[in-house]
Parts: structure tokens; C-alpha cells; sequence
């Protein structure tokens, strides 16, 4: 083994070249710090067993248990041999299966009483979960040791706390142990000199925590439990902190920016359109148009994050900032993620604007201005119109998608971008965007998924935050259920009949599905799964129910166009069902939109495309088959599109999901509140922290592995309160140069670009 005394040293030179290209290519460490800060998932007590009842069906797993029986089976006419081993810890059993030429080898290890680690995939057969062939390390019945070692290390290592790894088939956790301990020895035997401490002492004694490589050897070698907490504290800072230095650093840069100040005149189209209005501002429209209106006009672009609640009325908000710069005599460009959406902001907005969004033509208003919607699928003329508009300056406010972005895209004076759902979109198009401005334009970003602040500090950090958490009067409540459509079909067919009885009373329904169905027309519709109407399509009601909280029998999701046919034939028969989805034409999506808002077409069939922004008030049902096959949030945006009248709503959520599978909870979980912002947490913490963090737009890992941004949101708030106040003292972080090499360790080139331009 090579001695290795810094952390970006290549593994290879520590475990060999074969083990080093495994951990590359199925766990993607390639460097000393990349190994050491794959930190364990867990940790054994000597003594502790882990709860099998609780192991995650098909993935890789770890687990510390003990032999309770070993039976060996014959087959093939007594020429094969199968060993079955049965592991226990008093909460369940886990299955061992052995095959082939090795079984008399595992019998004679394998007895009753023995313990060990165990890993491999965890599968279910006849009913039982069971791991074959797994790979397994026993621990000594009375004194922990490993068979082979002896002696002292032997007890040393069973005395300690059992570090169990992120693992893979490829490479079990005891074997990525014995790895980073070679790794923790040869850098303490170099005396840590190669080490950069990300913290600066001052800072690092204030807050009381132990040094960088303390922290290393407690994390990976501990001996108390005291040990863990000490060394997560030092590492969650030590992410925590350089994440947000990295993003004041960006928010010190953007300050520096200079950017054209609007404001709106004091008669102008903000002034007229605010008189025309038929309600009240809330209370936190008042206040959040404030907040935007007050960085609109100052010197450096305003770079501020638009949260809030399905139906607080955002949209509003962002039109009167807009209408604020078009009375300065600059332009708006409204980003919207689909076509669908696109084209509901250009209804709405000038439906909100009347005959102010008439300006500049024959018997227009004296204040007022154009609202031009450009997209990609529009006619040569049109688009030619839309473009022409854009580029006089006679538009200002231009709507559109993608097709914004393109290079044939010209403003007269871009002042203001406001993006929708700023998560559809790439670093490079909200760029390419911003760019189109003389002068940097203003930057508001909208979301209507509601964030919890740790979030937003760490995904956002680098936007100042506005929430919007409060409803607009006379906004009636929406009621959810679950419909086990698989243990209670009756219940499915109960909903379609409330769909029926709202109908009757002049309200229109979406029925939302997961998948479009033209692409799987060649199969039969009734895979094994459920027809619309709630009765059996040929599966054994057993089907699916074994425990595990798995869509057992994989059928595929259910489809727009299948459940549309059904629903016309069967339960909805002499209702105007239409179906809407992603590929259809623009022109055939756009006449079925009008078609719904105007009432003509009662029962909307669709994929998410209806997700955001589409805004019909008569419609009062929402019914979302596979429910389990969305996340949390996406179901809960879902729902946001009904009860936006004075009529109640009422969300419908079918599965087939078993009651008390992981799956039925999070939809219990959305029936049982509408608060968005606790729903956020669910939804957070049923997903890895790198999706959270904009890992998919970075295109690189997430630099938090220790950090959890639920759990840890005093770190995060008293990291950005250091973060900024040493970057603004230091900007170029001249005085803390081991600060300014980690933020290059640990955040590679396609993150900082994210950070760059987010």
C-alpha cells in the first residue's frame, strides 16, 4: 500500500487498482476524501440485532443477525443441494439461500448461534424475504472476533461500534471498512499533512467542534455513541458552511451587478389596473408586492424567490411587477415549463388586464400595454407578429416557453424575467433568458411548491424569499380521501358517481393518469390491474398483497386514453369526456383547454400536463387514478386545481397500494392535510437529499452527505449567518485560502456553474 498524506490522492494507490475501478464504477468514489466522505448509513451495537421485519424489498442491504436454523434440501433427483439458513433478530426472519459447490462449505460456518453480516439483495420467494447466495463475515459468539483475524485486532474490531456502508454486490460494507481504515492509517501516520480544514480555527472554536481528521476517525471508527454525534456535528458544519459561502459569495456578486431601477408611475397601468380590480389584496399580496416593488427599484437586480401556497395567488403578484415595469417603459418575459401553461398566464393575464392589455391599439386605453404569447408550435405569421412585438417594445409583457429563449428572440428593453416552476427548466435556459437584457434584468422566480426554509437557504440561498401562505377570501376548502380501488372496488365505483352527481350540478371533473397510452397500444388494457369502473380485470384479489408495499403484480400505469375510452363506455357514458395530453398538437390541446373553461367539455382526462397554473373555477373534482405512482407534492399541486370557485372541492386519490404500505401512508398522509408546506417535509424526507438540492440541473453528486435539511436547520441558518458575514469582509476569501481550495474540492465545475447562473 502507498502512503497517502492528502485527500485528492487516487483510491488506487491505497486498495489496488481492481478494488479502486469497482468503488468508481458502482459507487463513484475515486479519491482518499471521496472515500472518507462516504460516511457509514448506520452503525451495530455488539449485541444489537437489526430489525429484518423492516428491510426494503430489492435493495442491496447489510444486516447483523443470527443463525436460528440451517436446513440443506435435495433436488434433481438428489444430484443438487440447496442450503436454506434462516436468520433472526425477535422482530423477523430473512431467508439465506445457498446453491452449488460451496453448500457444505456455508453448512459447516453457518450453525445455530452464530452471528455475522450479511449482505446481498433482498428478494421475496413463496411469501418469505430471503437473500441469495449473499456474501457474509461472521463475528465470534462470545468474544465478536471474525474468523481468521485472532486475537487482539479481532476483539478490538467486535468491542467497537459496527460501521455499516452504502454498499454494493461489487463490494460488501466490511470490505469498504477495511479500506478507508487503511486509508485513516496511512493519513495519520503522515501526521494529517496533506489535510485542508475547510473551517477556520477562529470559527471552529466558537462553535466548539473537534478537529477534521477527530472527526474522520470518529465517524468511521467509533467507540461511543458520544463519538458519532461529535464527528456529524464537525461535518454537517463543514458542508453546511461551504455550500453557503458559496452561495453568498454569488449573492455578493449579483449585488455588484448593475441593473436598470423600475418603478411604477403614479397614474400609470400598475395604478389602473389595481383600480379595476373586483377584490381585495390579501394581507400577504400587499406585503410580498412591497418586498418586489422595493428591489425593482434599486440599482443591482432584484434576484428574489416567490413561494407559496396552490392558489395564494402568485400569478397576481408577478402581473402587478410586471405592469410596475411596464410603466417605467421596460419588458417583461413571463417563462413558463409547458405549452398548456404558457397559453392559461396568456388567458388569464388578459383576462385580469381587460382592455389594458389593448395598448397601442385603435381605441385602446391611455395606459395600458400588449401581453404577447410565443411559442414553438406557433404559425410563421403569428410568430412573426409575436417576435415584431418583442423587439419594437410594443409587447410588455411577451409569455412563452422554451421559444423564448431561442436566438431570434429580440427585446426592445428587458427589465423583469419571471420564471414558473423555475425546477422544469436548465441552468442554460434561465441564462440564455437573462441574458437578453441591455442591462441585467430583475429576476423573479415562482414556485408553487411550497419549500421549507432550510430548502430554500440551501437550494435558493442565493434568492432573496417571499412567501405567500395565506388564501384569498371566499376560497372554499378542498376535501381529499383515498379509494382503495383494489380492496374496495365498490368505493371506485361510489367516486365515479360523485363525479356524475357534480356534473349534474353544472361542475366539471379532471381525472388525471400517470401515463399518455397510445405507446402501449398493442397491449390489452386489462393488464392485471383495474378497469375504471372499479370491477375486477381477471387478477386473483390476492394479487399484490404480499406485505412488501410493491405494485406486485407490474402492470403499468394506468393510461389517459384507456381510462378515457372506459370511463365514456362505462361509468361516465352520455357525459363529454375529452382527453389532453403532451403530444398532442398545440392547436388540438388548446381547443380542448377552452373547451373545459368555457364548460362545454365536462370530464377531463389527463396527464400532469394540468399540473400548474391551469385555472378553471367550475371545476370542483379532482380524481387521480394510480395516486401512488405521484409524489407528494405533485398530488398535492394536483389537488390546487379544484375548489378555486366558490364551490367546494374534493380530491379523489385511487390506489391499489395496501393499507399500511409505504405507499398508502403518503397518500394518507396528503388526505389528511392541506398544509403544503408540512407536505413539503413528508415529500423531503422520503427522497434522497442530492434530488432535493438540484442535483439533476448540476449534473454532478450532491456535496451533502452528512447534511440533512430537514433535521439540521439551526446548522444551516447559523452557517449562512457566518457564510455571509465573512464573505462580506473577505469577498475574494483571500485570508481564508484553505476555505477557497474546499469550495473547489467540494463543489465540482458543473455546480459552481449552477450556483453561477441559478
Amino acid at each position: 500500500m502507498g502512503t497517502v498524506t492528502a485527500l485528492s490522492e487516487p483510491l488506487a494507490k491505497v486498495v489496488g487498482g481492481t478494488t479502486a475501478k469497482v468503488m468508481a464504477d458502482h459507487l463513484d468514489l475515486r479519491t482518499v476524501g471521496d472515500l472518507l466522505h462516504h460516511y457509514p448509513r448506520r452503525y451495530a451495537e455488539r449485541g444489537e440485532l437489526t430489525r429484518l421485519a423492516e428491510l426494503p424489498l430489492d435493495e442491496h442491504v447489510t444486516v447483523v443477525a443470527e443463525v436460528a436454523d440451517a436446513r440443506t434440501h435435495t433436488f434433481n433427483r438428489g444430484k443438487g443441494q440447496r442450503l436454506e439458513v434462516t436468520l433472526t433478530d425477535g422482530s423477523g426472519r430473512l431467508q439465506l439461500v445457498f446453491f452449488g459447490r460451496g453448500v457444505h462449505h456455508h453448512k459447516r460456518e453457518l450453525v445455530p448461534g452464530r452471528r455475522g453480516m450479511f449482505a446481498g439483495k433482498v428478494s421475496v420467494f413463496n411469501r418469505k424475504l430471503q437473500l441469495a447466495h449473499p456474501a457474509y463475515e461472521l463475528l465470534g459468539a462470545d468474544t465478536g472476533d471474525a474468523p481468521g483475524d485472532g486475537g487482539a485486532a479481532a476483539r478490538e474490531f467486535a468491542g467497537r461500534l459496527l460501521p455499516l456502508y452504502p454498499a454494493c454486490k461489487q463490494l460488501e460494507s466490511w470490505k469498504l471498512a477495511k479500506a478507508v481504515a487503511l486509508v485513516l492509517d496511512s493519513l495519520a501516520a503522515s501526521g494529517w499533512t496533506g489535510l485542508i480544514d475547510p473551517l477556520p480555527d477562529a470559527l471552529r472554536r466558537e462553535r466548539g467542534l473537534i478537529p477534521l481528521p477527530e472527526a474522520f476517525e470518529k465517524v468511521h471508527r467509533p467507540r461511543t455513541k458520544a463519538d458519532i454525534t461529535a464527528a456529524g456535528d464537525r461535518l454537517k458544519w463543514d458542508e453546511a458552511f461551504v455550500l453557503q459561502v458559496a452561495l453568498a459569495r454569488r449573492r455578493h456578486t449579483d449585488r455588484q451587478l448593475p441593473a436598470t431601477p423600475r418603478r411604477p408611475a403614479a397614474d400609470g397601468l400598475l395604478t389602473a389596473f389595481d383600480s379595476r380590480l373586483p377584490f381585495t389584496l390579501t394581507e400577504g399580496q400587499r406585503s410580498v408586492s412591497e418586498e418586489i416593488f422595493a428591489d425593482l427599484a434599486t440599482e443591482h437586480p432584484m434576484h428574489r424567490l416567490l413561494q407559496g401556497e396552490v392558489g395564494s395567488g402568485k400569478t397576481l403578484v408577478a402581473l402587478r411587477a410586471m405592469l410596475a415595469v411596464a410603466d417605467s417603459g421596460g419588458q417583461s418575459a413571463l417563462l413558463a415549463p409547458t405549452e398548456v401553461l404558457a397559453q392559461q398566464h396568456h388567458r388569464s393575464i388578459t383576462e385580469m388586464m381587460g382592455d389594458l392589455a389593448e395598448g397601442g391599439l385603435i381605441g385602446g386605453p391611455e395606459h395600458g400595454t400588449r401581453v404577447t404569447l410565443l411559442t414553438g408550435s406557433m404559425g410563421a405569421a403569428a410568430r412573426r407578429r409575436a417576435l415584431l412585438e418583442a423587439a419594437t417594445g410594443e409587447a410588455g409583457i411577451v409569455i412563452g416557453t422554451h421559444a423564448l429563449i431561442e436566438d431570434v428572440v429580440r427585446f426592445h428593453d428587458l427589465g423583469l424575467v419571471v420564471v414558473d416552476e423555475q425546477h422544469r427548466f436548465g441552468v442554460e435556459q434561465r441564462d440564455a433568458l437573462r441574458g437578453k437584457g441591455k442591462r441585467p434584468p430583475h429576476l423573479l422566480v415562482m414556485t408553487a411548491t411550497p419549500i421549507p426554509r432550510t430548502v430554500a437557504m440551501t437550494v435558493f440561498g442565493d434568492l432573496e424569499t417571499s412567501v405567500l401562505d395565506q388564501l384569498p377570501a371566499g376560497r372554499a376548502p378542498i376535501v381529499s380521501h383515498v379509494v382503495p380501488a383494489r380492496d374496495k372496488p365498490y368505493f371506485l365505483a361510489r367516486a365515479w358517481e360523485r363525479v356524475r352527481e357534480e356534473v349534474a350540478a353544472g361542475h366539471q371533473v379532471y381525472v388525471v393518469c400517470p401515463r399518455i397510452g397510445d405507446e402501449d397500444a398493442k397491449e390489452p388494457a386489462k393488464k392485471p390491474g383495474r378497469r375504471a369502473g372499479g370491477d375486477p380485470a381477471g387478477e386473483s384479489a390476492e394479487d399484490g398483497k404480499d406485505g412488501a408495499g410493491t405494485d406486485a403484480d407490474r402492470r403499468p400505469p394506468l393510461a389517459v386514453l384507456e381510462i378515457a375510452d372506459q370511463l365514456r363506455a362505462g361509468p361516465l357514458a352520455g357525459l363529454n369526456v375529452a382527453a389532453l395530453h403532451g403530444r398532442m398538437a398545440p392547436d388540438a390541446k388548446d381547443e380542448v383547454m377552452r373547451g373545459f373553461s368555457a364548460g362545454e367539455v365536462q370530464v377531463l382526462v389527463a396527464t400532469t400536463v394540468i399540473e400548474v397554473g391551469v385555472n378553471v373555477p367550475n371545476a370542483t373534482v379532482m380524481v387521480i387514478m394510480d395516486a401512488d405512482r405521484f409524489g407528494v407534492s405533485q398530488l398535492h399541486q394536483l389537488r390546487g386545481r379544484v375548489g378555486r370557485g366558490s364551490a367546494g372541492g374534493l380530491c379523489l386519490l385511487v390506489s391499489e397500494a395496501p393499507e399500511g404500505s409505504p405507499a398508502r401512508s403518503r397518500l394518507d398522509a396528503v388526505a389528511g392535510t392541506q398544509d403544503g408546506f408540512e407536505l413539503s417535509r413528508i415529500d423531503l424526507e422520503q427522497r434522497r437529499e442530492g434530488d432535493v438540492l438540484g442535483q439533476a440541473q448540476s449534473g454532478g453528486r450532491s456535496s451533502l452527505r452528512m447534511l440533512a435539511v430537514i433535521e439540521d436547520e439551526e446548522i444551516i441558518a447559523a452557517a449562512r449567518a457566518e457564510a455571509t458575514a465573512l464573505v462580506a469582509a473577505d469577498p475574494t476569501l483571500e485570508d481564508a485560502p484553505a476555505l477557497r481550495t474546499a469550495l473547489d474540492a467540494l463543489l465540482d465545475a458543473d455546480r459552481e456553474e449552477y450556483l453561477d447562473k441559478g
